[in-house]
């Protein structure tokens, strides 16, 4: 086979781009979440070997090639589907806080599954690469609002996933509140109890019913009540400090609800819009000051599904 013939059989270049997402939003616990504008930036082509180039946040994390969770969900989805593992030349830029609520992992998992599914020529829809990373992820709200964008819906059996987006008001932001240092997601889990009381579980079922009511119609107005849990928030104050911290902002000064993103120990303020961003961070920053020093990220919603797009060669 000819040098010609040779690239020609080449798979195509692909471009990945993946929002990060704060899940467990309020009392929705492993089904809710929101996509937002901080992106996992992920540019692949075939190569001899296994190379990465990273940038933004952790680099030194995005791009090490051992214990490398991108490479590691590549690698395991190739091999249980009976594909070669074709090596990548990976240009990984990451915008997504690590360790911090902020949905890494999930955005992660999608990126190994889509680059296994296009490079592996599996012929898998949007869909199937969804239900594997929600698979690997073992809960849906996370992968489902990387995956679709937007205020996400879902549920999953174990097999199967159902999830729906909604757009929210093109004017409401997010503050996201971040601690200086990050928390495992397994140190969250660990604090929450076998069981709930009914009491509990049906104050949670209410305000999801009327979060998802709020997003759906615009109401601002309900958010800072649809927003209270009773299931995780308060057994996981005593690992997330900043959260008792800046709960007490809910329904006041244009902030429309706060909860803890995903399994902390950032925090989530909605705020009903841009100009209000500047005065609330002065607020959180000093309810947080008796915590620590605290990044403060304006983030907007990002309505858009995740980029997947595939090149003749990925441009610079």
């Amino acid at each position: 086979m000819d040098e010609g013939s040779k690239n020609q059989s080449r798979i195509r270049p692909l471009h990945l781009r993946l929002p990060a997402t704060s899940a467990n939003l309020g009392p929705g616990f492993d089904a809710l979440a929101l996509a937002l504008d901080l992106y996992l930036d992920v540019k692949a082509r075939e190569a001899g070997e296994f190379s990465i180039t990273a940038t933004g946040r952790g680099p030194e994390i995005c791009g090490a090639l051992e214990r490398n969770l991108l490479l590691d969900v590549y690698r395991g989805t190739l091999e249980a589907n009976g594909r070669a593992v074709t090596p990548l030349a990976l240009d990984v830029e990451n915008g997504i806080p690590l360790g911090m609520g902020c949905g890494s992992s999930a955005a992660v998992r999608l990126a190994g599954v889509a680059l296994a599914a296009h490079f592996g020529s599996l012929g898998w829809t949007r869909e199937q690469i969804l239900a594997e990373a929600t698979r690997l992820e073992g809960h849906p709200d996370n992968t489902a609002a990387c995956w679709m964008g937007g205020f996400v819906a879902a549920c999953w059996d174990g097999a199967k996933l159902w999830a729906a987006s909604i757009s929210p008001p093109e004017n409401w932001r997010a503050l996201m509140v971040l601690p200086e240092k990050p928390l495992a997601t397994t140190a969250s889990r660990a604090v929450l109890p076998e069981s709930y009381s009914s009491a509990d579980v049906v104050a949670n079922l209410q305000r999801v019913a009327v979060l998802t009511a709020a997003f759906a119609t615009g109401r601002a107005d309900l958010l800072a009540e649809a927003m209270r849990d009773r299931m995780h928030q308060p057994y996981r104050r005593e690992v997330c400090p900043l959260l008792p911290a800046l709960l007490p902002l809910s329904g006041t000064d244009g902030v429309l609800g706060v909860a803890l993103s995903g399994a902390g120990p950032g925090v989530l303020v909605l705020i009903d819009s841009e100009e209000h961003a500047n005065r609330v961070e002065e607020l959180v920053r000093a309810e947080a000051r008796s915590i620590g020093p605290v990044e403060v990220l304006l983030c907007r919603i990002e309505n858009r599904p995740a980029t997947v797009v595939s090149y003749q060669s990925i441009p610079s």
